[in-house]
């Protein structure tokens, strides 16, 4: 390995570790104040909607609740992002999908293309009832390397992904295989989910309490700046409303207005 791969290492390291002291909130707030919003738009300050962990990656099987102790006890998964789009099977593939750097070759599968270390973010059509990740999926993405999966869809096979103890953030579970309606087309693509898009190489930070959020690469530094400051902005909010003030006057001492 290079001197200048190890210190980017290195660097990925100090990156996740601090990131680890903070929750998916926290992440969020510091976005919300950074990211460039054109007038009159949202900003969705990096959270991808209604994707949760699946029990299956849960001690035991147990509904979700943020205030269940094995959820609140599961790590959070920070890493940089590989993506795969699915779109519908019947649909032409476009023909970027035939090249080597954002497709799968003939004679290839699109799992066996997972990266080491990345969070791999799968896309799939709306509306669409089949599973684009199960246990053959997982177990082949786990020894690639990858530190999990996030499904903007629906996942199958939950005995087999428990046993794997692989971490997956989905928004719904499904019987069907993929085959039913869905093939994989690109990788390494950005991906737009409900306003928020994800680019390779942006972190996805995916808190099993609070959910998963994107910071944008060009953003990390700002991020990792800012957060401590909110933090104890905040905190500091919450002694003097404990102590009786107004969240208004607490508000404008500690933030600012």
């Amino acid at each position: 390995m290079p001197p200048g791969a190890i210190m980017m290492a290195r660097r990925d390291e100090e990156i996740f570790s601090i990131l680890q002291e903070y929750s998916a909130c926290d992440v969020s707030d510091a976005l919300l104040k950074l990211e460039a919003v054109p007038k009159g738009g949202t900003c969705y300050a990096g959270f991808i909607a209604d994707i949760v962990l699946s029990l299956t990656y849960q001690k035991h099987q147990v509904p979700f609740s943020p205030s269940n102790k094995d959820v609140e006890k599961q790590p959070k998964i920070i890493g940089y992002a590989s993506t795969v789009k699915f779109m519908p099977k019947a649909d032409l593939s476009p023909a970027e999908s035939l090249d080597g750097e954002h497709g799968f070759p003939p004679g290839t599968h699109w799992v066996d293309h997972t990266e080491a270390d990345t969070v791999v973010l799968l896309d799939q059509p709306e509306n669409q009832k089949c599973a684009v990740l199960g246990g053959i999926m997982a177990s082949r993405m786990k020894v690639r390397g990858a530190k999990g999966a996030v499904v903007n869809g629906r996942v199958r096979d939950l005995a087999e992904l428990r046993g794997l103890q692989f971490p997956v953030w989905a928004r719904a579970t499904s019987t069907v295989g993929t085959g039913a309606e869905a093939k994989a087309v690109l990788r390494n693509v950005p991906i737009c989910i409900q306003g928020v898009t994800v680019s390779p190489g942006d972190i996805l930070f995916c808190d099993p309490l609070e959910g998963v959020v994107v910071i944008p690469l060009g953003l990390v530094n700002d991020v990792l700046e800012l957060m401590p400051k909110l933090v104890a902005a905040d905190e500091k909010v919450k002694t003097d409303v404990s102590n009786g003030s107004t969240v208004f006057e607490a508000f404008k001492k500690h933030r600012n207005g």
